[in-house]
């Protein structure tokens, strides 16, 4: 058997061995055992199994092509899956089960909004395998999905969004009635658009952008008496706070912009999923690995990406996190 493939399966069957409840969060929090490309998280308390389940972008990291400029291997993307008791120790889950019936080859940056028992997963849906950025052809759509199990899901509709590119639904319940989705456009200069909805099937876009400034994956949550959105800028993470999850004011600065010390951490912080739970907000990111000592001989290394974790602190109003901080307090289960 070829050597890369008894390493590939050494490491698979390391990652995915049962996760033991952890006094502390490692670095990496976790990596994908099969492409070693986890990205784009999204966190739903499983409560048949009474765990924690990760869906997350599988990113064919460790795919190597003869262009370097070459982007397959961020496309064919299934939607990877992981458990844990506490999310601090994570266990490979392998891949969910998407119908082909209503999304299609490349699936990209689910989200989960769970209420009254039926669990609702946005996902974003590229029409293919495309080789390079920005083709004319290459579209891409959010598909809602349903599933009271969080493992068999059902197709339930296709978003009209006014936009054939429009990618990474965050989605919360309104303060207002109804529901609340933010989005990207790539039609419109990659900013962050919202939709509202008052039944999670019919959304109407609301006219003009979040906030001025291009960014991805924007994640919505209300803690210690503000609604918060963080959004990947490329640069670090936005932050923006709001009193009615409309209008928003813009922290200075990102978070998350500058590189960590730690190995396997050095790099931006990118597309985070957050999780209020008992009164603290855990931040859970990925990490591009092109920094790390491996990249150095390895040409295609920078295409692994990890998840980390971090915890939120709100400090003179705003947002921060010490991505050097060891979280040592878990996630508790949902009352």
């Amino acid at each position: 058997m070829h050597r890369r493939v008894l390493a590939g399966l050494a490491l698979a069957l390391t990652l995915t061995a049962p996760a033991a409840v952890l006094a502390e969060a490692r670095k990496p929090l976790y990596r994908d055992p099969v492409f070693d490309g986890a990205a784009d998280v999204a966190i739903a308390w499983d409560r048949s199994d009474k765990l924690w389940r990760m869906f997350y972008t599988n990113r064919r990291a460790t795919l190597k092509l003869d262009d370097p400029k070459d982007v397959a291997w961020l496309h064919a993307t299934a939607i990877g899956v992981a458990t844990s008791k506490d999310g601090l120790a994570w266990t490979y889950a392998g891949t969910a089960s998407i119908p082909a019936a209503c999304t299609g080859e490349t699936l990209w940056a689910p989200e989960i909004f769970t209420e009254n028992g039926v669990h609702h997963m946005f996902l974003t849906v590229v029409p293919g395998v495309f080789h390079r950025w920005n083709l004319p052809e290459a579209g891409a759509k959010i598909v809602h999905l349903t599933s009271t199990d969080l493992k068999a899901w059902t197709c339930a509709d296709t978003l009209e969004l006014g936009s054939d590119r429009v990618i990474d639904a965050g989605v919360i319940k309104a303060p207002q009635g109804g529901y609340r989705m933010w989005f990207k456009d790539e039609r419109k200069d990659s900013r962050i658009f919202f939709a509202d909805s008052p039944d999670l099937k019919t959304w109407t876009r609301q006219p003009g952008f979040v906030a001025d400034f291009a960014g991805e994956g924007p994640k919505v949550f209300f803690f210690q008496g503000s609604w918060w959105m963080i959004a990947d800028a490329w640069k670090g993470l936005a932050v923006l706070r709001s009193k009615d999850a409309v209008t928003w004011e813009r922290q200075p600065g990102f978070i998350l912009d500058k590189p960590g010390s730690q190995p396997t951490d050095r790099d931006l912080g990118h597309h985070p999923d957050v999780i209020v739970n008992d009164g603290r907000a855990l931040l859970y990111y990925f990490v591009g690995q092109g920094k790390e000592e491996e990249a150095r001989t390895d040409p295609v290394w920078n295409q692994r990406t990890v998840i980390q974790l971090g915890e939120l602190q709100v400090k003179d109003g705003w947002l921060a996190v010490d991505r050097e901080a060891v979280v040592k307090k878990g996630l508790k289960a949902p009352k």
